[in-house]
Parts: C-alpha cells; sequence; structure tokens
C-alpha cells in the first residue's frame, strides 16, 4: 500500500493581506483596515485542504529560511501535512505576496515575488518521492521539475492532476503526462489561441489525451470535458470574505474526489462547496474546512449557475448536476 494518498509539487508562499473597504481607483489612495500574515501557495495550501480532509498528504517544495519561510512551515506541520522532502533554502527569502483584498466583494488583487534561490531543480526529485503516493498533484512555475515528476508518475500508473494558471516555457512537456488538468478560467484559449471555452478544453484534451480537461470559473462553478461531454457545475453562493485561495482548495477537494472515485460531476460540485466555504474566512487556507460542513453546503446551500455554461454542457449530453 502507498505511504501517501497524494504527493504535491510545486509553490508555496506567505502572504500579507490589506483589507481595504474597496480597492482604490488608478494612482488612488485609500486606508486599510486590517494586515494580517497568511500562509498560502497553490500546491501546499491543496495539500492541506486533502489533509484537512483526512488525505495522507505529502509536500514536496522550497521554503526560504526568513520569517515568512517559518510561519509557512509552522503552518504546514499544524497540518499534519508530510514535509520529509521540502528543502529549507539558507539566505533565501521564501515566496511572498502583497494581496489587496476588497471588502465590499471579496475579491484580491495579488502582488507576488518568487527569488530565483527557490527553484525547484528536477534533480532534486527522486521516483521514490512520487512512487509512495496514489495520486501526484502539480502546479506549472517550476517546469522542468514538474514534468519531471509527472514523467515519474506516468511510469509508474500514478494519475496526475495539475492547477495551471498561466503560460510557462516549456509546459508542453508537462501535459501529456497529465490525467486531469484543471486550470484558471484564461489557461486554455491563452494556450490554444480558441477564444470558446469549450472548444479550447475540447482541443487542449484531444491534443494530449487527458481525461478530464477542465477549468474553474469563479463565482460561475466550473466546466470540464469528458467522456466526449461537457459537465457544468454551478458555484455556491456564500457570504464572501476574501476569495484568496479559493482555487488552490479546489484542487485540493479535487484530489479528494479523484481518489473517492467520485463521478466528474459529483466531483466539481463537491469542490466547488470546499472552495466556496474558503471564501467565508480571511487568508488562503483560513475557511478550509472539513466533510461534515462541506456536505451541508451541498445539501442545503444556494447556487449561482451561468445560464449560457448550462445550457451548452446539458446540449452536449451532460449528466446533471
Amino acid at each position: 500500500m502507498p505511504e501517501f494518498d497524494v504527493v504535491g509539487v510545486g509553490l508555496n508562499a506567505t502572504d500579507t493581506l490589506l483589507m481595504v473597504p474597496h480597492f482604490p481607483a488608478y494612482a488612488g489612495k485609500v486606508p486599510f483596515d486590517a494586515e494580517v500574515m497568511s500562509p498560502g501557495g497553490q500546491v501546499a495550501s491543496a495539500m492541506v485542504a486533502c489533509a484537512r480532509l483526512g488525505l495522507r498528504a505529502k509536500y514536496i517544495g522550497t521554503v526560504g529560511d526568513d520569517e515568512r519561510g517559518r510561519i509557512q512551515m509552522e503552518s504546514l506541520r499544524s497540518t499534519g501535512v508530510n514535509l520529509d522532502h521540502v528543502q529549507l533554502r539558507k539566505g533565501c527569502p521564501n515566496q511572498s505576496a502583497y494581496i489587496i483584498v476588497d471588502r465590499s466583494t471579496g475579491e484580491r488583487t495579488v502582488l507576488w515575488r518568487r527569488d530565483d534561490c527557490l527553484r525547484i531543480d528536477p534533480g532534486e526529485i527522486a521516483d521514490d518521492q512520487i512512487t509512495g503516493a496514489r495520486l501526484l498533484h502539480i502546479d506549472g512555475h517550476d517546469t522542468p521539475a514538474v514534468a519531471h515528476a509527472a514523467a515519474i508518475a506516468r511510469r509508474h500508473g500514478i494519475p496526475v492532476t495539475v492547477d495551471v494558471d498561466t503560460i510557462y516555457h516549456g509546459f508542453d512537456r508537462v501535459l501529456p503526462n497529465v490525467d486531469y488538468l484543471v486550470a484558471s478560467s484564461e489557461f486554455p484559449g491563452n494556450w490554444t489561441g480558441i477564444r470558446d471555452p469549450f472548444e479550447a478544453l475540447e482541443s487542449l484534451q484531444i491534443e494530449y489525451g487527458m481525461k478530464v480537461a477542465a477549468m474553474t470559473l469563479g463565482a460561475h462553478g466550473a466546466l470540464a470535458r469528458t467522456g466526449g461531454h461537457f459537465i457544468y457545475a454551478a458555484a455556491y453562493v456564500v457570504d464572501c470574505v476574501d476569495t484568496t485561495g479559493a482555487g488552490d482548495v479546489f484542487h485540493g477537494a479535487f484530489c479528494y474526489a479523484v481518489l473517492q472515485g467520485m463521478t466528474m460531476p459529483a466531483a466539481l460540485d463537491f469542490s466547488n462547496a470546499m472552495a466556496a466555504l474558503n471564501c467565508t474566512a480571511m487568508g488562503a487556507r483560513g475557511g478550509i474546512r472539513g466533510l461534515d460542513e462541506i456536505r451541508l453546503l451541498m445539501a442545503r446551500g444556494e447556487r449561482r449557475s451561468n445560464p449560457d455554461f448550462a445550457a451548452r454542457a446539458q446540449a452536449s449530453g451532460s449528466p446533471a448536476v
């Protein structure tokens, strides 16, 4: 039996959240209400979500040896995520972000920095670091390293999920070894040059042969193509405090759903619910909830649907969500 349910290779970050009554106009000035330092990062936060759901999760990445790095490591340790192959880089600042959160909407604007001293080298990832898990989750930033990890997983029959929000040089070497692509709403169109999201996802799936090609849609839910048809899952309506980390938590929930063998409609619905709950508190991991609260929202929560996406998915022969 594998030692871990899921291993993640990719980014972590320590955020400074600045809460403002409303986002300032260009060249404007507004007072901020609160300043909060909070751990985050795409793959690290997804692993925290997995651990919160009861999975045996392991994080592989690099952390700086400054105060932000210390905060990140303490957060990961406290959640039970395995850190055996996290590298502490001496004399290197941890990845940081300054995030301006608009209290009136919960939407955020991110300014981030990651020094090159945090780069993960492919040679630092050995086969046994990947093969000890049932699932591999990656992002796209250190592309040669995640490509190497995905290739290891493919050779050993381990499914790969990927969270990608922008175009990275060399990412074409990653995609052939991906089973579940869950991208931002912008990535499919930017990668393929096809503006229509349905056509862009279809093009990606056909070209690279992944089992599922999907995108998150923020306040409108998620869209996926699998089995020759599209599935649209509406978003949940919550009292949104901060959208930071919602996508990362969605990916953690999606990893859990895949490992649980959920149908794709159920997987998207479950992931939408966990992501929505994370938006009800400050910080990238502030609103991560467990199974009971997720199921309660799924049973009683109000959904916000995009009629165009829903209609087109249904026309493709989609199962109901």
